[in-house]
Parts: C-alpha cells; structure tokens; sequence
C-alpha cells in the first residue's frame, strides 16, 4: 500500500516552509522555487518537480530545491535517487538538518537497512526537534529500526516467488484471494498506477497442468464503471463481496456489497445496508467459510484508532448484525488494514502500522480460542520488511499462502502477486478440508435446494451452515482439524441425511459425496451415522446427543410421521447374540426419544442382528458399514 504522495510531500517539507529566507542567490531560482510550491499546495507534483529540477539548474547549491525533490523521488518509490539527493542537502546545508536526518531514516527502514535508519533517525532525534508530531514518528521508525536489526537475521524459508506474468500481466494486482479447493484466483486488478485508474475484479482459473490461467472479468454483472476491489469469497464460491467506491448508491465514501451465485451466473450487487456501512469509510471484508461471519475495516467512531477491526454475524433470518469492534487485542491506536479469516475460522491475519514491526504496515496473525483472540504474532521476516505489506491470504490447508508487494526500488511501482510456501513456525493451528458434491432427489438426478449443517459432536453445537445452489445442487463445507464431525442435509419435505467425519487425529483428504434426499414418505429410510456405542455395549455413548437431538426435531416437525428405529450388526459372533446387541441398541434409541416428549404411539423400534446387511461381511469397512441404526418411516398420514 503506498503512502500518498501528498503526505509526504508535505511532511518532508516542514523544515524549509518554516524558513523565512532561502540558500540561494538566484532570484530565478528563488522564483521557480516558490512557483512550485504552489503547484505543490494543489497538489499538481509533476509540474513542481518539474520547477524544481529547473531551479538547482539555475543554482546548483540550492539545497531546499533539492531537498523537496528527494522528497517527491522518496514517495514515488525512487530510493536510490532520494537517497543521493538527500545525502547532496546535507553536505551544502551546514545549517539544521534534522528534516534530511528523519527522510533518511525513514528511507533506509524501507530499504531494509535497519542500521543506517537507525543511525540517521538517532541523529533526527539529537536535533533539538520541537515538532511532536513529526518526534512521535521517529520514535516509531527507531523501534521499527531496532526490531529490524534483531529480526531480519531470522529469516524464515519462505522462498517467496512472484506469479506468472500471465497472472501478473495489468499495471497492478493486488488483494488475492484463492477458493478452497485452490482451483481458483480472484484478484484486483488496476488499469494504471495512480488512484484515478479504474478497478475491477478478475479470476483466473488453475489449468490441467496445474498452471494459473488468463484473468477474465469475474462478472459484468459486478465489474461496472465504477471502482470494485478488495473483495472476499465464501467456501463454496457462491457468496461475494466486495468494496465499491465513489459512484455507488452508498452510504459513505466506500461501501461493501453483496453478489450470489447460482449456477454460473452472479447476482446484481446489493449494499450491505446500514449495519454494516455508515457515513464512515467501510472496506476491505474477509467472510468465514461458511459466509455468516464477516470481518472488515472501517474508520466509524467506536474504535480503539484511526482505522479498525469490526465483526458482524448473519442470523437465522439472513440479516447482518451491527458490527463488534475486536478490540485492543487486535486493534491499535493506529491503523488495522486487509484482514483475512482463514478458513478455519479461529486464525486472524492482519496488517498493522501499530506494533512492534519492521516498519510501515507488517502482517500479523492472530488466534482465537473460544472467543478471545490471542497476541498478534508478527509474521516475520522477508514477508514483512521496512515497506508496506498488505493482502495477504493463506490456502486452507495453510501450506501457501499470496500476497502483494510493491518494490520500492521499481520506480515503476506495479504492484506483483506472489506465491510463497508457509514455514512450519507460521503455519496455522488447525488446517482445514472440505467435503462437497452435489444434493438430488432420490432416484433421479434433478438437483435439490438443502441446507447443509456441520456439527461438532464433542459439544453438540452448529458449527457451519451452508446450503447447495438450486441449478445444478452443488455444496462446498469446510471441516476445521481437531474435531469429529456429523454432517446433516435437510430440505423441508424430505428426510435428513446423516454424515459422520473424524478429524481428530489425522489429517482428512477432501472428500467427495453426493447426496441423494428421499421425500417424507411410507418406507424411506436414511442411516444414523452419528449414534456410537463402545463395542459389545447398548449405551449410547455422549457424541451420539447431536444425532438423536437431530431426530427428535424431526418428529416435531413432522407431526404425522411415525418410524421404526432398527439395529442391526455384522455376521462377526453368534446370531442370537447380535440380534440381542441390535435390539438393545434401538431400544437405547427409543428410550432417548421417549424421554425428549416423542409419543410413545409414533415410534417403536426392532434388532435385525445380521439379517439385512447393506454390504457383503468381506471386508473390516464393510463390516463397519453393516454396523447401524437406521430409522424408516412406517406411517405418514
């Protein structure tokens, strides 16, 4: 993110303004000298420098004019020009030079040179300055410069290593965002370097061979003759949003909004609404997985500094609620920018100009346990270096992640899109997968509109809710490590279907399964794959509370349903014991329902033993597999 040019402009040059009488004898070049400081007070800096550069041709001792150039060669990335003026001022300038000492400081942070910024920053500090401003500033580049000495030396492997120039082919590109399944890129992408160019977003999509290919338009529908940028994408790529600037019916000077896919084709946007936008400045989001959650940036009053965190939550009802600040454990005094929740909803990236850093902006990431987040860990050197780091974006299995870097030393300035590989000491705590695949009607292949649930059984609670798009059915749901798992798709009509995935201990690969849902009807019947009992036991053990809760809503809402709950085993023992086993396990079943309110006259239950297995005895899996309890829906009246 590059500082505007008209801060430091006016910044570099205090010193000078506060001079009643200039260095030189050349009344032209005292002319040309005051000429661009009025184009300068506009605004207008080409045509300043332009004068300037005029100005030590008419004097080649002017070191004020020489001074404001190293300044303008400064903000526009040009470190090595600046550099060499900055160094000319103080040798002709045997007055004060505490403004060239703070430039200099401040330029060798961002060239990483933490040694001579510091060296020169000292010197500033040394100077006698009054301006407490401008001191406050200096102490922040000297502990950015201090850090940066005891920090850069442990140079994490990164190897990070810019894109394709396929990729990388618009005149800047930055904010990356990459899908959960890494088959697809969606970035901005400017048309020029300058604030004024138009941007819009584009994604490319991986190829066969595993390559990024060409950037397209993401949707005319979204990209308009406005600004569209800094956006964020849910687990299953069916939920954007994005910030719009300047143009938009809005509510402030930039706005978040809101597209949904279905099929192939996204939605108008529509604005977030006054919970989320106000007459303050709203960019920059970062959606959870499952799209109910939503992080962002706004500069409203309320906050802990300048520009902070907020959180808002979607309800039951799909409105946004007003936004949460996340307070001083994340938020500074200063400034918070370009978070990023991983998909695992608990690790919080973020950049910052308010901690302890390398200087300018650093990425930092943060932990959430229950619902407190961590201490913000810096991210560490070369991905953080004395220039700005912003937008980055880790995958979700938290093996790479991307990001946008501007190189100072490029007096182009395109900003790049890199790729780099995540070290094992930044690596998130818990990795993610995901399960996807299409949901039908039974019997058919006509796609079906279901929401899909995902619970964490250890504490009986919702943990994700999405659903499958209404053309063609598919579904994407993020699994968090750590935990196991019951998955549920419901559809109003239908009879739920019940998924187990333990991701306790190992890692999980994505798993693809298509769900086919069978109407409320005399004879359907579906497998409760998340009742568990120890082996040769009829108890039903305590992560089995989420499925029979799962049953027992049913029944409420199905008042005319009546079922039969029925156990069964494999052929492993002697007949009459499993069919004993079978019986006393739906008889556990039965006896839970009965205790929830559940009419006695709406359920009964029955053991099979072996008797009707849904797979051949063959196999240790398949034997697993015969191991059940299924309900049936024997009445619908």
């Amino acid at each position: 993110m590059r500082l505007l040019i008209v801060i430091l402009f006016c910044l570099g040059s205090l010193h000078v303004s506060a001079q009643r009488t200039l260095s030189t004898k050349s009344k032209k070049a005292a002319e040309l000298y005051y000429q661009a400081d009025n184009f300068r007070v506009r605004g207008q800096y080409v045509a300043a420098l332009d004068l300037l550069q005029q100005a030590v041709k008419k004097d080649k001792d002017f070191y004020e004019a020489y001074f404001r150039i190293a300044v303008i060669k400064k903000a526009k990335g040009d470190l090595e020009e600046a550099e060499r003026l900055l160094k000319k001022v103080i040798e002709l300038n045997s007055g004060n030079n505490a403004a060239s000492f703070f430039e200099l400081g401040e330029l060798y942070l961002q060239k990483n040179d933490f040694k001579e910024s510091l060296l020169f920053i000292d010197k500033f500090l040394a100077s006698g300055s009054r301006n407490r401003q401008r001191l406050d500033e200096a102490n922040r580049i000297k502990s950015n410069a201090e850090y940066g000495i005891e920090n850069s030396d442990i140079a994490a492997q990164y190897n990070p290593r810019p894109l394709s120039d396929t990729v990388n082919s618009f005149p800047m590109q930055y904010f990356p965002v990459v899908s959960v399944d890494q088959k697809s890129l969606i970035f901005t992408r400017r048309l020029g370097t300058t604030l004024e160019h138009d941007e819009d977003l584009v994604i490319s999509t991986r190829t066969e061979n595993g390559a990024w290919g060409q950037p397209l338009s993401i949707s005319d529908n979204i990209n308009s003759g406005f600004n569209e940028g800094t956006c964020t994408i849910s687990g299953d790529g069916r939920t954007l949003i994005f910030t719009s600037c300047n143009g938009r019916n809005g509510y402030g000077s930039c706005d978040l909004y809101i597209s949904y896919k279905t099929g192939d084709r996204w939605s108008e946007p529509k604005n977030l609404g006054a919970n989320i936008n106000a007459q303050s400045w709203e960019s920059q989001p970062s959606l959870s997985a499952d799209g109910r959650t939503l992080y962002y940036i706004s500069n409203r009053r309320g906050g802990v500094g300048r520009r902070d965190i907020w959180m808002s939550t979607l309800d039951e009802n799909d409105v946004w609620s007003k936004p949460t600040n996340l307070g001083p454990k994340v938020n500074t005094i200063y400034d918070e920018v370009s978070p990023f929740i991983h998909p695992n909803n608990s690790t919080l990236y973020f950049a910052s100009n308010g901690r302890e850093g390398f200087g300018g902006f650093d990425i930092y990431y943060s932990e959430r346990e229950g619902e407190h987040w961590g201490d913000p860990a810096n991210l560490g050197y070369p991905i953080n270096t004395g220039e700005d780091q912003v937008s980055l974006f880790i995958t979700s299995d938290g093996e790479k992640g991307y990001y946008s870097h501007e190189d100072n030393n490029d007096p182009g300035r395109k900003g790049r899109l890199y790729e780099f590989d995540v070290p094992a000491q930044a690596k998130v705590k818990y990795s993610t997968s995901y399960v996807f695949g299409r949901v039908f009607i039974e019997g058919t292949d006509t796609p079906l509109k279901a929401s899909v649930e995902l619970f964490d059984l250890s504490k009986n609670e919702r943990v994700s809710l999405v659903s499958s798009d209404s053309l063609n059915g598919k579904y994407l749901i993020v699994l968090k490590e750590g935990a196991q798992y019951a998955l549920y798709v419901n559809k109003k009509g239908y009879l739920f279907k019940s998924l187990t995935f333990n991701y306790e201990n190992t890692d999980l690969d994505p798993v693809e399964r298509d769900i086919f849902l069978s109407p409320i009807e005399e004879g359907a019947s579906a497998v409760l794959e998340n009742i568990f009992f120890d082996i040769a036991k009829s108890e039903l053990r305590k992560e089995s509370q989420t499925e029979l809760d799962k049953v027992v809503r049913f029944l409420k809402a199905n008042p005319d349903a009546k079922i039969e709950i029925s156990g069964h085993t494999d052929n492993t023992g002697e007949k009459g014991y499993n069919y004993n086993l079978s019986l006393k396990r739906a008889k556990s079943v039965y006896d839970y329902l009965l205790r929830e309110g559940v009419l006695v006259q709406r359920v009964q239950y029955k053991g099979y033993g072996s008797d009707r297995p849904l797979k051949s005895n063959d196999t240790a899996t398949n034997r697993q597999f015969n191991r059940r309890i299924e309900f049936e829906i024997i009445s619908d009246n």
